[in-house]
C-alpha cells in the first residue's frame, strides 16, 4: 500500500466524516424532539458511517494482508494500531446513535426496526474482526438474530432488508462465529425462499432484492467449493 494510496483514502474518509458529522447532529436533534428519522435521512446516516468504516477495513486488511518489503514492520505496526483506533471509535459511534435511536418511543415501522437491529449488528461485527472481546461476537449475533426473528414473521421473503440482513448475518456466523454450517443454512434459506416469491417482487425493490440475491448465491458457492479458500464473502 504506497503513500500515495494512503494518502487517498485518508482524503475520502476525510470528506465522509464530515457527512458523518452532520448526521450525527441531525440524529441527536431528533432524538431528543423523539422524532425518528425519515428513510432518505436513515438511508444517509447509514451510508455516511459504512463508507468511513469500509474504507478503513479495507486498509486494515491490506496491511493483515499485505507483503510490504518497503516498509518497516514498526511503521506497519504503528499504522494498524491508528487503524484500529479509529476503527473502534467510528463502530462505537455509531452503535451509541443507535442505542439513541431504538430507544425513543415512537411507533416504528418494521421495516426500520429490523434495518436499526441489522446495522447494530454490523458494527458490532465489524469490532469483532480485530478485538478479542467476546461480547462484540455475542452482540453482533443477539442483534442479528433479534432483527432476523422480526423479519421473517413481519416482511416478505424479498424484502430488501430482510435479504440484507441475511446476508449480513451469514457473513457473520461464517468469518466471525466460526459456525459454516449455520451460515449456509441462513444464506440457503433466505435465498430459496426468495425465488420462491419472485414474481411478488415489484419494480421499485425488484434491482436492489435480485442483487442481494445474486450475492447470497455467491457465497453459498464460495463455501461450497472449499472450507479452506482465502476469498472473502461478499456482504452489504
Amino acid at each position: 500500500l504506497s503513500p500515495v494510496c494512503l494518502g487517498s483514502l485518508r482524503r475520502a474518509a476525510s470528506i465522509n466524516a464530515e457527512y458523518m458529522g452532520i448526521l450525527k447532529v441531525l440524529v441527536t436533534k431528533k432524538v431528543s424532539e423523539k422524532q425518528s428519522l425519515t428513510v432518505d435521512e436513515r438511508n444517509l446516516l447509514s451510508v455516511a458511517y459504512k463508507n468511513v468504516v469500509g474504507s478503513k477495513r479495507q486498509s486494515w486488511r491490506t496491511i493483515n494482508q499485505g507483503v510490504f518489503e518497503t516498509i518497516s514492520p514498526e511503521y506497519l505496526q504503528k499504522y494498524r494500531e491508528v487503524l484500529e483506533g479509529e476503527l473502534e471509535g467510528v463502530c462505537k459511534e455509531a452503535i451509541s446513535l443507535l442505542e439513541m435511536m431504538t430507544a425513543i418511543e415512537t411507533e416504528q415501522e418494521t421495516e426500520n426496526q429490523v434495518f436499526l437491529l441489522k446495522m447494530s449488528a454490523d458494527y458490532y461485527r465489524y469490532l469483532a474482526e480485530f478485538k478479542e472481546d467476546e461480547s462484540n461476537k455475542e452482540n453482533a449475533e443477539k442483534f442479528y438474530k433479534n432483527a432476523l426473528d422480526l423479519a421473517m414473521t413481519e416482511l416478505p421473503e424479498t424484502h430488501p432488508t430482510r435479504l440484507g440482513l441475511a446476508l449480513n448475518y451469514s457473513v457473520c456466523c461464517y468469518e466471525i462465529m466460526k459456525k459454516q454450517e449455520l451460515a449456509c443454512q441462513i444464506a440457503k434459506e433466505a435465498f430459496d425462499s426468495a425465488i420462491e416469491k419472485l414474481d411478488t417482487l415489484n419494480d421499485s425493490s425488484y434491482k436492489d432484492s435480485t442483487l442481494i440475491m445474486q450475492l447470497l448465491r455467491d457465497n453459498l458457492t464460495l463455501w461450497s467449493v472449499t472450507e479452506n479458500d482465502e476469498g472473502l464473502p461478499t456482504e452489504k
